[in-house]
């Protein structure tokens, strides 16, 4: 977990607060600092796509200040340093924060000020131990399965499933917990695009936000997401489509359906997609006589049309049906069905009713197994 330090500038706060009645107060020391150096404060647009640059502080003798203006809602915000790359991640709340910088090596930086940066931190944190815990596991469980030690494997991947479901606890519970509070915005933002919650849970937490929290962009943009997810419940009907096939045709998802269709997204970048491929392939062959069809979404990137229709190839995928607006995340299809990661997948009955969602391995060919057997 990434240490937070206080920083021995305690006094400068002390000596400015009588003079400083509105704003919020940056101030910091840069390791091995050069004289002049500048550091850029910037925060994310209000439409959280890009950040605009908002002042520019120079540092003298290895330190910098500055007083802002103050801010109506909580804005996220970095600190980054001419020349140098990466970024610190902070939350600009009224609060009086403190730097520590690296400047070649931003990202272990150290940032103290403010309930809101304290619970950004806290979760950084945590996702930083989950990950690590996480590489560890599929490190051991590819060793496993290399040696064949069935046994072991089984283990792992149960010790894989409580890490993902402690983690999942813990996301819950930092919302629950601080309703006031932006990093509760930015969590679930985080837990949306894990596509591990539904709808319904996920709504629920936001609905406990503060008035206030839910006045901010980002959390005006998280609604948004959540009543685009909402649209993919089990039982919904299915976002109608069409798009241009490897042959440059339009093809409509009305014009596939069969008795039960899998809507895939993928792409030929994504690995984990592409280790998928080869059980989809044997759940098509098994079923597709019995009605089960598929069509394939692939969000590759412009211009990467070859390397779509050599994965399609590669992994033996034409016996079903593809399309691609080859628009990487900017694909409509994909906004209209709330992917955010990939694969993502969605099962649909003969009417275009969404009955399964993220069926993979082997409890996609039970479902289907279900259906048409």
């Amino acid at each position: 977990m990434r240490k937070i330090l206080m920083l021995g500038v305690l006094a400068v706060f002390a000596s400015c607060e009588e003079d400083k009645e509105e704003g919020y107060y940056l101030s910091g020391t840069v390791e091995n600092a050069t004289e002049g150096q500048k550091v850029v404060i910037s925060e994310l647009n209000d439409s959280n796509t890009q950040t605009i640059p908002m002042d520019t502080v120079t540092v003298v003798d290895g330190k910098f200040e500055v007083d802002l203006p103050e801010k109506d809602k909580p804005t996220i915000s970095f600190l980054t340093m001419e020349g140098k790359r990466g970024s610190v991640l902070y939350i600009a709340d009224n609060t009086p924060i403190t730097f520590t910088l690296h400047p070649d090596s931003l990202h272990a930086s150290t940032v103290t000020g403010g309930k809101d940066n304290e619970i950004l931190y806290n979760y950084l944190g945590q996702i930083k131990e989950t990950n690590r815990k996480m590489s560890e596991t599929r490190s051991a469980m590819q060793n496993a399965f290399s040696t064949q030690d069935h046994e072991k494997l089984q283990s792992l991947q149960k010790d894989q499933e409580e890490i993902s479901n402690t983690d999942k606890e813990n996301k819950m519970k930092l919302v629950e917990n601080n309703p006031g509070s932006i990093v509760s915005v930015m969590v679930l933002q985080d837990m949306i695009n894990t596509q591990m919650y539904t709808s319904a849970e996920l709504r629920k937490m936001f609905d406990q936000l503060s008035p206030e929290i839910k006045q901010t962009t980002l959390a005006g943009t998280l609604d948004q997401n959540l009543k685009k997810l909402s649209r993919t419940d089990i039982g919904s009907k299915a976002p109608e489509f069409s798009a241009p096939t490897p042959q440059g045709d339009e093809l409509a998802l009305k014009d596939v359906l069969g008795e039960v269709t899998l809507v895939d997204f993928w792409a030929s970048w994504c690995k984990p997609c592409r280790v998928e491929n080869p059980n989809i392939v044997e759940v098509y062959k098994k079923y597709h006589d019995k009605g089960f069809n598929i069509i394939q979404v692939s969000l590759d990137r412009p211009g990467q049309k070859e390397a779509w229709i050599k994965a399609i190839e590669d992994d033996k995928l034409g016996d079903w049906n593809h399309v691609s607006n080859l628009k990487f995340w900017q694909d409509p299809i994909a906004g209209d069905y709330g992917v955010r990661a990939i694969p993502a997948a969605f099962l649909l009955d003969k009417d275009g009713n969404i009955i399964g969602k993220d069926l993979r391995g082997k409890a996609l060919g039970e479902k289907v197994s279900e259906l048409l057997d």
